[in-house]
């Protein structure tokens, strides 16, 4: 079932009307809870702040990951010059990603969900796992072992030696040929970004007496990130049908308050509405979701009532 057959024209239209100003809340809300988070800790420095922090910018991290995507489907700003410029240094840098790479990575996803052709395919298809495998998953994450992996991964891919992805499937390159100055040039263009942005953030803290806190930002990197972005992704495909269908292969979830500054940030929980029609700006996707209740569209192979049903359907003992 194609969106055109479920809204009409007129209500398309309003549904994928951008927003400069939306964007910048967006990314405002992010940013504020971040530094929000650091400087609580600060201020009363104890076991209760340090684990605040680590959960709120860890669910932060994927909030710009999930607002880079956004600038990836050219919806997080009105203006385009907005949606490249904000999407690189706000967004993907300070994740160690590349919004243009991305970008095209991205869209075979969407263009190949679920099928042969689908780059993200891996990050799911073995699913439903054993419960103790899954927790064996998230002791990963949580100990930062995954985050490392990831580091290990972006300079190999920076550098050249296996192409981009954001999954954990390995291509390499073949390195036949190539001489180590170009191997050095290239890594240098594809991390200056990331460089730039994280010795800045840091001298910024510094300047105002706080280096330390950076520490918060790239420990939350590699483990809260970690396993949020796993349950996120899980919940997003997991579990469900090789199918030409999004009503089949994409599931949205319901999020509470804790969901949505962890696992589902910027409405990501609504997954299946974005591959209906990726042109909506994420602010706008309830409302899609709405009209995809109402239609009755909606089921317990596509809509689950949060995230712990997701992890339970998609794990056994």
């Amino acid at each position: 079932m194609k969106i055109n057959e479920i809204l009409s024209r007129d209500e398309i239209k309003r549904i994928t009307v951008l927003s400069d100003l939306k964007g910048f809340q967006s990314l405002f809300t992010t940013w504020f809870l971040i530094f929000f988070s650091l400087f609580l800790f600060d201020f009363k420095p104890n076991i209760f702040t340090a684990i605040f922090a680590l959960v709120i910018i860890g669910g932060r991290h994927l909030a710009l990951a999930i607002l880079m995507h956004e600038a990836a489907h050219s919806t997080l700003f009105k203006t385009k010059w907005l949606n490249e410029f904000v999407g690189k240094w706000f967004c993907a840098y300070p994740n160690w990603q590349d919004l243009l790479r991305y970008r095209v990575h991205h869209l075979k996803h969407h263009n190949y969900t679920s099928l042969k052709g689908d780059p993200d395919l891996d990050l799911v298809d073995n699913f439903p796992i054993s419960r103790k495998s899954l927790i064996r998953k998230f002791l990963r994450d949580l100990l930062g072992i995954t985050g490392i992996k990831r580091i290990y991964g972006s300079l190999l891919i920076d550098f050249g030696f296996i192409e981009y992805t954001v999954s954990s499937s390995v291509r390499r390159i073949d390195q036949k040929n190539r001489k180590k100055s170009e191997m050095i040039l290239t890594g240098l263009k594809n991390i200056r970004g990331v460089v730039i942005f994280n010795v800045l953030f840091y001298l910024m803290l510094s300047f105002l007496g706080k280096g330390y806190l950076y520490l918060f930002w790239f420990f939350s990197y590699l483990t809260t990130f970690s396993l949020f972005i796993r349950i996120r992704s899980i919940a997003e495909h997991a579990g469900l049908k090789v199918s030409n269908s999004f009503f089949e292969n994409t599931r949205s979830v319901k999020a509470n308050i804790l969901a949505r500054v962890t696992v589902a940030p910027h409405f990501v929980n609504y997954h299946l509405e974005h591959h209906l029609l990726i042109s909506v700006p994420c602010f706008k996707l309830k409302e899609l979701h709405k009209s995809l209740t109402q239609k009755r569209l909606l089921n317990d192979l596509n809509y689950s009532e949060g995230y712990f049903n997701v992890l339970k359907k998609n794990s056994y003992t």
